[in-house]
């Protein structure tokens, strides 16, 4: 196995639509299937194993359903990156998985090339939704009422982040390992957060978010 690639674990109770995944993931250089299962306990039993960069993860599957399985999964692997590949398109099912810890969400009926893209993506940490998906989460927070504005407007949602967890005390490998980042990445972070802040060390840094209520 290529160490170049991402490692892809299916949790899929559909012998149909597994065979499809297989297929586009052989078709894609970037990608490595490891295993497949077909209930939320067998993933979070592999995914604890295994160790996968992704998980393409079914919502709804008998001995065991893919939204405990995420939750399970983020808590102990938080570097696990997880896509829900499925059919519920509801704004229940897509904020449950959100809420649960899942990096995207798209719709089986997407094209391979759609979902292939979508792999490779979540894969690389970014969120990605399919469009019926994103379209119907936009309607949703067009009609919220607006929200507070966001402690340190000056930082990204990343580094906010990092900040909260430096004020709780953890060191850059422990925000790498809970963010699934690179500890190359965050020290990246504290120094644009510093910069930002007009703080000159991690001390500084702290007593400003603390103060803030960012904990």
């Amino acid at each position: 196995m290529s160490m170049d690639k991402l490692t892809v674990l299916i949790a899929d109770d559909h012998p149909v639509f597994r065979k499809g995944l297989r297929v586009l993931l052989a078709a894609i250089p970037a990608t490595e299937l490891v295993g497949e299962v077909t209930s939320g306990e067998e993933a979070v039993r592999l995914a604890e194993q295994l160790q996968p960069d992704v998980i393409l993860m079914d919502l709804r599957m008998p001995g065991g359903g893919g939204l405990d399985a995420i939750r399970r999964i983020v808590h102990t692997s938080p570097h696990i990156r997880i896509l829900v590949v499925t059919m519920f398109e509801d704004d229940d099912s897509v904020f449950a998985a959100m809420r649960a810890g899942a990096r995207g969400y798209v719709l089986k009926d997407m094209d391979d090339e759609d979902i292939g893209r979508a792999i490779v993506a979540v894969g690389n940490g970014d969120a990605i939704f399919s469009p019926a998906i994103a379209s119907r989460m936009m309607s949703f927070f067009a009609t919220r009422p607006a929200l507070p504005a966001a402690l340190f407007p000056d930082l990204t949602e990343s580094e906010r982040n990092v900040l909260r967890l430096m004020a709780q005390g953890a060191n850059n490998e422990a925000i790498a390992h809970q963010l699934g980042f690179s500890v190359k990445t965050v020290r990246n972070y504290v120094s644009n957060i510093f910069s930002k802040l007009q703080v000159a060390d991690r001390a500084q840094a702290i007593v400003k978010a603390r103060e803030a209520g960012l904990t």
